[in-house]
């Protein structure tokens, strides 16, 4: 081991009890990711324990140059699997002087769709399919793929093995278990239709949990691709042509439709996602129009759609629920760079709190 590995690796509770904390927030894009380190006097579990910060939005596209600070309120603590110890990451949410949510700050509307108490009642449940895809870092383009020319057609690379099948899966591996340390309910890893393309599941999550959950993976993946010397894209369809964009699909139920005869609620809940198609749309992700074209295991953008185990509709029932009378559905609509606090609370709001 080098003496800079010796160093990055220090046991601090060796010789004393503070902690480092990094705040971790959503920057000017909606999409990229930001954070920064503080020291604190000693280890913390409660969000509200830990002091709110600010940072320099004018750096981050949120703030003008005149009236730069912005204000991060810690909402979530993971452990960090990067220092580890007692050390944490906290994902904060983004607010002005004044205390008013700023424009990128999607998790405070999505805290109060979630804290409604019919909302609460119907304990909602995510499961997030988080597919993305790891780039060479030199030249733009995916990892394990000839530069300038492409690999053999889709069809041995999904959940694929070997080293012509599967690019990058020790930074796969290095994530699904920094996750699982960090305390992320991250149930599951798989290799994705195109090459050099992975999914990672988070949930069931209930709640904002799943919002806080997703970002925090997205943040830890990005850490590791950095170690790495890779590139992670989110692009819902980072190569045309005749290659599998890239979503985040995402499964759906509440407590009445868990319970006995919950099909009936789920096609309500169905029926009530189409008359909303539009607004969905518009709020599931850059780009989507790129990836959901009727091809590729996908919906047209235009048409809203259902079936049972159809991988072409907009949303999709799985056979286990039809035969049971009950369960969940998946939404296949959101692009892989969807922000999952917009996502699912307006999933929540318009199957929960709508009445057309």
């Amino acid at each position: 081991m080098s003496l800079l590995e010796d160093l990055v690796n220090i046991n601090l509770s060796d010789t004393t009890e503070k902690i480092i904390a990094e705040y971790v927030w959503i920057g000017g894009s909606g999409m990229d990711m930001r954070s920064k380190a503080r020291t604190l006097s000693g280890p913390v579990s409660d969000p509200s324990k830990l002091p709110k910060w600010n940072y320099d939005g004018s750096s981050t596209g949120q703030a003008p140059g005149h009236d730069s600070e912005v204000i991060l309120y810690p909402q979530a603590i993971f452990k960090d699997p990067f220092r580890r110890g007692n050390n944490i990451l906290v994902i904060c949410d983004a607010y002005t002087p004044a205390g008013e949510p700023i424009p990128t700050n999607k998790r405070f509307n999505a805290a109060k769709i979630f804290s409604h108490p019919d909302v609460v009642t119907e304990e909602p449940w995510y499961g997030i399919e988080q597919e993305y895809t790891l780039f060479q870092k030199d030249v733009h383009w995916p990892l394990g793929w000839p530069v300038g020319g492409y690999p053999g057609p889709q069809g041995p690379y999904y959940c694929g093995v070997g080293a012509d099948k599967a690019f990058g899966r020790d930074i796969v591996d290095s994530h699904y278990k920094a996750c699982l340390y960090a305390g992320i309910n991250i149930s599951g890893i798989n290799g994705e239709v195109m090459p050099g393309q992975w999914e990672f599941q988070v949930g069931p999550a209930v709640g904002i949990s799943a919002g806080d959950e997703l970002w925090v993976a997205r943040y830890i993946l990005e850490r590791i691709t950095e170690i790495a010397g890779v590139v992670l894209s989110l692009d819902p369809k980072p190569i045309q042509g005749d290659w599998n964009g890239a979503g985040a699909h995402t499964n759906y139920s509440t407590k009445s439709m868990r319970s006995d005869g919950g099909i009936d609620v789920i096609k309500k809940a169905i029926e009530k996602l189409g008359l909303k198609h539009k607004e969905h749309i518009a709020a599931y992700g850059e780009g989507n129009e790129r990836r959901l074209t009727g091809h590729h295991e996908t919906a047209d953008i235009n048409t809203f759609s259902w079936g049972v185990a159809h991988r072409g509709a907009s949303v999709r029932v799985g056979r286990e629920t039809e035969k049971n009378g009950k369960g969940y559905f998946e939404d296949r609509r959101p692009a892989s760079n969807m922000d999952p606090y917009l996502v699912t609370s307006m999933i929540a709001e318009t199957t929960i709190l709508w009445n057309p």
